[in-house]
Formats: structure tokens, C-alpha cells, sequence
């Protein structure tokens, strides 16, 4: 390919027109760069493209069942909050909604993966110990209700229990299965604000496929009030994607994280819960980095979505203790979006998040997600944040 600059272009209708050579340098920019081979860079050229001749194929068949499931599980969801939230739960902070929603969202996941991909095991949040017999009786009777309405066919209470367990599989470093956080952000959900449903699949230890359905996040941040209800998907080398949660149109819109290159005008997201990354660390990078502008706070993994649509900048989750290990289902999901929207993901000392170890992140502390112009500022930041706070 002769000239200094490389621009891969695609003809939709005749997409083999892209040679193995060229497909082979865009995949070694994208490693280097830490972007998606949807948006690339090369010798102050910005390439975009989405490679249709390679992964048309490429986990089309589990991107499409992974959407539905989200989908139909978000909406499960939603029906809980709505039947089962009210005033008197949310003062006395009773988490019995968010129970049934968690129960009902994983039951509804696990039996479409199980109905295409019968031999996909699961990495789940949730086991039905607490359905079985009588003492679970009534809550597994508001389960079973609410899962009926979101499936295509009826299941029994003894297929809903089965579906729900699918989910107690240990992980691993070989093959392939799905991880599944049925509500992250549980206090959001109960809240009424931020709370997202998390699927991703993992094949030998890497994750392919995420999918982040988030039910009450604006689909315009800049209009809170405005329509809500964002799904978003990425598929490893494809670029990821946005479409409306609870619309009939199937429309997607690629999404970036944003083109900040400095830092002071970055924006952090944080969880609302200070247990679940410290504040006050947060605040002492934000001096650092020179941020001055007020964090943006929400639960869940709706905070993954916000930084790859360039909402905020910079996504801390830093040790809250030396013993808290993190868990696939609650970054599977969130990793892959950040990282196919140009952002990069990694720990407190800037090493990738390992999904081989099981069911733990259990070689990872903490997680530091931003765009790739700024991730290495980040990460510097944080190492002597941390570094400042073990002398003292």
C-alpha cells in the first residue's frame, strides 16, 4: 500500500474488497492503540470503518440473543419497580423489590441463552436457595409470576429454579461463557435512578461481547428529564453502539469516548455509594489532575456507559479494603464498551482486568476506566495517590 497515510475504506454491497494485509495492520493499530478497529489512527490519519467482511459472522448469532435478553430483562425490571417499589420500601429501606427483580432479571437471561446456546454455561450473581421449599414460597410465587410475562412461552416454577442456577458455573480460562449481573446497582434501582442490566460473554478468558442495558439513563444527558432508557452493545473489534431501550426501532448510533486530551477539563463519574470506591482518594486525583469541575454520580455500570459516550472523562473504583476482590459480572459488561468506544480499562497499577481467574478479578485491584489520550495521566495519578497514602 503505497504513501505515508492508510485509509481502509468498505463497500458495503462488495465487502471482501478488504485484503488480509490491510485487515492484519488495522488489528496491530488497534492493539497498540488500545481502540477499537472501528476507530483507528495511523500517522495522524483517523481511520473509521467497521470490518463487515470479518465480523459479519463474528458472534452476529449472540449479539442479537444477548440484545433480546437485556432487553426483556430491563423490561422485567422496569414491571418490578413499578408493581413492588413504593414510598413505604424505599424509607424503610426493605430490598424485597430488588430481590424478585434480581431472581426474575437472571431466570429470564439464563433461558434464552439456554433456548440458542444450550451449552454456554453461566457466571451468575444469584443462586435459588432462597425460592427453594416453603419458606420461599411466597417470593418465589412473585418470581414465577413476573418471569411468565417476559418469556414466549410459560415456564414452570421447577424451570424457572433451573434457569436461575444456570448461573452458578465457576468460570474460567478456557471455552466460552457469559457472565451476568441481572441488577447492578441495586440501592439505584430501589432509588428509582441508575441501575443497569450486564451480559457479557467471555471465550477463553477474554471478553467478546457486552451488553449494558441501562433503563433510566437519559438517552441525552443534557436533558435529565428528557427520554430514558439507553442500551448499549460491542462486540471485540466492531466498535460499540447505543439504541433506544424501549423503543421499537432496532436504529443503532456508534458512540466515542470524548476527545479530551488534557485532563483539567475532564470529568470524573463516580459511584453515589462512597463503599463502593473512596471519595476522598477520588478527590485527592481530581487536585491532582487538575479537575475542577463537579463529578457526575450514579450506580452501576451505567457509569461504564456514561464515560464511552463521553458523558465524563475518567471512571475511578479504587480499594475501599485489602481484601475486597472484584467480580466478573460487575466489569465483563462495562470493560468491553469502554475499550471498543477508544477508551482503555485497567486496575490501580494500569494491568488489564484478567475475566480467566473465575468468578473474581481475583489478579486486579480496583478499576480505572477513561479515554486513551488521558488513561496514562490517570493511572500516574492514581499510582501517587495511593502511593502518598501508604506513607503516611
Amino acid at each position: 500500500m503505497p504513501g505515508k497515510h492508510i485509509i481502509l475504506r468498505l463497500c458495503l454491497v462488495c465487502p471482501l474488497r478488504i485484503t488480509p494485509i490491510q485487515l492484519a495492520v488495522a488489528r496491530a493499530l488497534s492493539v497498540k492503540q488500545h481502540r477499537s478497529m472501528s476507530q483507528l489512527k495511523y500517522k495522524n490519519t483517523f481511520i473509521y470503518t467497521r470490518f463487515y467482511s470479518t465480523s459479519i459472522a463474528y458472534l452476529e448469532k449472540e449479539r442479537a440473543v444477548a440484545i433480546k435478553a437485556v432487553e426483556r430483562a430491563s423490561r422485567v425490571c422496569q414491571a418490578v419497580f413499578k408493581r413492588l417499589v413504593t414510598e413505604e420500601t424505599m424509607t424503610k429501606k426493605d430490598k424485597s423489590p430488588v430481590t424478585v427483580a434480581d431472581f426474575s432479571a437472571q431466570a429470564v437471561v439464563n433461558s434464552i441463552l439456554e433456548n440458542d446456546f444450550p451449552d454456554d454455561p453461566v457466571v451468575g450473581e444469584e443462586d435459588s436457595k432462597d425460592l427453594q421449599g416453603e419458606e420461599g414460597r411466597v417470593l418465589r410465587e412473585k418470581v414465577v409470576d413476573l418471569v411468565n410475562t417476559a418469556t414466549e412461552h410459560p415456564m414452570s416454577s421447577d424451570e424457572i429454579l433451573r434457569a436461575i442456577d444456570r448461573g452458578l458455573y465457576a468460570g474460567g480460562s478456557t471455552g466460552r461463557h457469559w457472565t451476568l449481573d441481572p441488577i447492578d446497582g441495586t440501592k439505584g434501582f430501589l432509588r428509582g435512578e441508575q441501575f443497569a442490566v450486564c451480559l457479557a460473554l467471555i471465550i477463553d478468558g477474554r471478553v467478546r461481547l457486552g451488553v449494558l442495558g441501562c433503563p433510566n439513563l437519559p438517552w441525552d444527558m443534557s436533558n435529565p428529564d428528557g427520554e430514558r432508557g439507553v442500551l448499549m452493545v460491542a462486540v471485540e473489534g466492531q466498535g460499540a453502539f447505543q439504541r433506544k431501550l424501549n423503543s421499537s426501532s432496532n436504529e443503532e448510533v456508534p458512540i466515542s469516548v470524548s476527545s479530551v486530551i488534557d485532563t483539567k477539563d475532564a470529568v470524573f463519574c463516580e459511584s453515589v455509594e462512597a463503599g463502593h470506591s473512596n471519595h476522598s482518594d477520588n478527590a485527592n486525583i481530581a487536585k491532582i489532575l487538575g479537575i475542577s469541575k463537579p463529578s457526575v454520580r450514579m450506580d452501576s455500570q451505567c457509569k461504564y456507559a456514561a464515560v464511552a459516550r463521553g458523558n465524563a472523562e475518567i471512571y475511578l473504583r479504587l480499594p475501599v479494603s485489602d481484601t475486597y476482590v472484584e467480580k466478573i459480572w460487575d466489569h465483563g459488561a462495562g470493560n468491553i464498551v469502554i475499550h471498543e468506544a477508544g477508551g482503555r480499562v485497567a486496575d490501580i497499577h494500569g494491568k488489564s482486568l484478567d475475566f480467566s481467574r473465575g468468578r473474581t478479578l481475583s489478579a486486579n485491584q480496583g478499576v480505572v476506566a477513561a479515554g486513551a489520550q488521558i488513561f496514562d495521566t490517570v493511572i500516574a495519578a492514581v499510582q501517587e495517590t495511593l502511593k502518598y497514602k501508604s506513607q503516611i
